[in-house]
């Protein structure tokens, strides 16, 4: 070969190896800014949110997303260290409590969650944080001359046959249970909650919408159900089975006699213990709780924000002023066993 060619040659392998290093570099620079989603809620239900992140990041960061109905704690520890899980959603505070407990969790130290979520709804130490608050309200029959309401009355006898509900064991009604046992102790719990089941207008099944549609059935005049589905009821489009179910209830916000607040879960999420890509991971958080984002959970998602001062869609503002039960969150988590256990002794699924 000759001086020239080998010339040639070398640049040619010298170009040819940048090029290689340049691609595996962009490859390995394009892995890395990506986040893995491990959800319990329903992914359509907050792909506003995600797209909306991935926008204000220009696109430099793509959120994937894995819907996990049932068995995310198990299915973390399968994975053990080699998870590429990096943040972990639910829709209820006990099951983010037993993330924590399942040792699948990691601490985050993160300023911008601390200023804007309230002490009593994150961890002391970082575990994890709400994002959304979900309320517990009463639907009620439209035309029922009713403004006020406690949950002890929904085992009031003059209630009797008319009361809808979901399962006792759904987590939105043992979070509920285990915020009376919280609140007056497991005998009492267990005598109001014989009450509300001597009041069911049938058995205790469904979802939270079927209750809206068996009050404007005539099945019943009153149930418990999340507020955010009154949103999503009432703003469907005209001539829906939804709008119609909507259009048929009104909602009030009950409160416990002891403190006068209304009984909240919350959606929230923690930083995965093996995350492979923490510092995104504690980007997606912090942007949750944005300004931006907390508009997005009340207006298209219908959740109370946490964040103080967002606007709120209009049929949610309606119901006024959201009054948090002033026991800790946490607390009420720790009683979910018990609740649990009461909704079986009383046999209220049956």
């Amino acid at each position: 070969m000759n001086p020239v060619s080998l010339r040639s040659f070398s640049r040619l392998a010298v170009c040819t190896a940048f090029a290689a290093f340049s691609a595996l570099a962009g490859t390995v620079a394009s892995a890395a800014e990506e986040i893995n989603l491990y959800t319990t809620r329903e992914p359509a239900l907050i792909q506003p949110l995600l797209d909306a992140f991935t926008q204000a990041h220009q696109g430099s960061i793509q959120v994937n997303t894995v819907f996990i109905k049932d068995g995310l704690l198990e299915r973390v520890k399968a994975e053990g260290a080699r998870s590429p899980a990096d943040v972990l959603m639910t829709v209820d505070i006990g099951n983010l409590i037993d993330l924590v407990d399942g040792g699948v969790t990691q601490p985050v130290q993160s300023a911008a969650l601390e200023a804007v979520i309230p002490a009593h709804l994150r961890d002391a130490q970082g575990q994890w944080f709400a994002l959304s608050l979900r309320d517990r309200v009463l639907y009620v029959e439209k035309d029922l001359p009713l403004t006020q309401f406690t949950y002890d009355d929904l085992a009031d006898p003059k209630w009797k046959g008319k009361v809808c509900l979901r399962s006792g064991q759904h987590p939105y009604n043992t979070a509920l249970v285990a915020a009376m046992i919280a609140h007056r102790g497991e005998a009492q719990a267990e005598q109001w909650l014989r009450g509300v089941k001597a009041n069911l207008a049938r058995k205790a099944a469904g979802g939270d919408r079927d209750v809206a549609r068996d009050i404007l059935g005539g099945i019943c005049d009153i149930g418990l159900a999340n507020a955010y589905y009154v949103g999503h009821m009432k703003n469907a489009a005209v001539g829906t089975d939804a709008r119609k179910w909507g259009d048929g209830i009104k909602a009030i916000r009950p409160t416990f006699a002891q403190t006068g607040g209304t009984h909240v879960n919350i959606s929230g999420a923690a930083v995965a213990k093996h995350a492979p890509h923490k510092d995104n991971a504690v980007k997606l958080l912090e942007y949750l709780v944005s300004e931006p984002a907390q508009a997005l959970y009340a207006r298209a998602n219908y959740e109370y924000p946490v964040r103080a001062n967002v606007a709120q869609d209009p049929v949610m503002q309606a119901l006024g002023p959201l009054q948090v039960d002033s026991l800790p969150i946490a607390e009420i988590a720790k009683h979910r066993k018990q609740a649990s256990q009461l909704v079986d002794k009383v046999g209220f699924d049956q």
